[in-house]
């Protein structure tokens, strides 16, 4: 049996009130309005734990997932804390992505303890702009001290998430206190009308977001100030499916 109709109303009224107290949260847009306003206050939250992972194309996947958490943190103000365990981090594609080598101090730690020890102790400086930090395992305990972690410094975490085998990925499905929940996957780019390479293109997905909905884009990769952006034969024929897609129609 549930709540009385006038008990219900009441607890609506005091969840209202207490939303409308309560400061908005600082933000870091990705200044694309099709993803800033599937967003709770328009952009991803300072002071909050985001999760980023390639899609299934091992490698391929995996890098883009890279270079888009390169442009969140190219974006974020101040130096950037990235920590790794595999030496194959390639300098140059985050820079192309816009977090060029003077902003960002690498930490490599012998294994995945360490790697959330450091992640945990950038979060808790107060004077970075992000701490990105490659995991492949984040349980619902450790994810809740990285977000007690950003919360107190305000800054940006972003867990990019890796495995050593494909079996290991299942792990993403499970619940974390992350604020939202990234997959990127690699699309083909558009050919262009001279011999060369366009500008790369990735499917992008929000699969979870803390007060919002899932939805996935279409967009080009990050360019040299580590801005997405709509593919120009996509922005002007959008149509938001039920189930949160923005998807291009013929």
């Amino acid at each position: 049996m549930g709540p009385r109709p006038a008990i219900a109303a009441l607890r609506e009224k005091i969840r209202r009130i207490e939303a409308s107290n309560r400061p908005v949260a600082a933000v870091l847009p990705f200044h694309v309005p099709e993803i800033d306003t599937r967003l709770p206050s328009g952009g991803l939250a300072l002071g909050a734990v985001h999760e980023v992972a390639g899609g299934g194309n091992g490698a391929l996947d995996g890098a883009a997932a890279a270079l888009f958490a390169a442009g969140i943190a190219a974006r974020s103000k101040g130096p950037v804390l990235w920590c790794v365990i595999r030496q194959d981090l390639f300098a140059p594609g985050l820079s192309q992505a816009g977090l060029v080598p003077d902003r960002v101090v690498y930490v490599e730690a012998g294994d995945e303890n360490e790697v959330l020890a450091c992640f945990e102790e950038g979060l808790r400086h107060g004077g970075l702009g992000s701490v990105v930090a490659e995991i492949g395992r984040l349980t619902m305990t450790n994810s809740r001290r990285l977000q007690l972690a950003a919360e107190s410094s305000g800054t940006i975490g972003i867990a990019l998430r890796r495995w050593r085998r494909q079996s290991d990925a299942a792990d993403f499905g499970q619940p974390t206190a992350a604020a939202t929940r990234w997959r990127i996957t690699a699309l083909p780019s558009v050919p262009l009308p001279v011999p060369g390479v366009g500008r790369a293109r990735w499917l992008v997905e929000l699969i979870r977001c803390r007060a919002g909905e899932s939805a996935d884009f279409e967009v080009e990769a990050c360019d040299a100030q580590g801005r997405l952006a709509l593919p120009a034969d996509l922005a002007n024929r959008q149509v938001y499916a039920p189930t949160g897609s923005v998807r291009a129609t013929g």
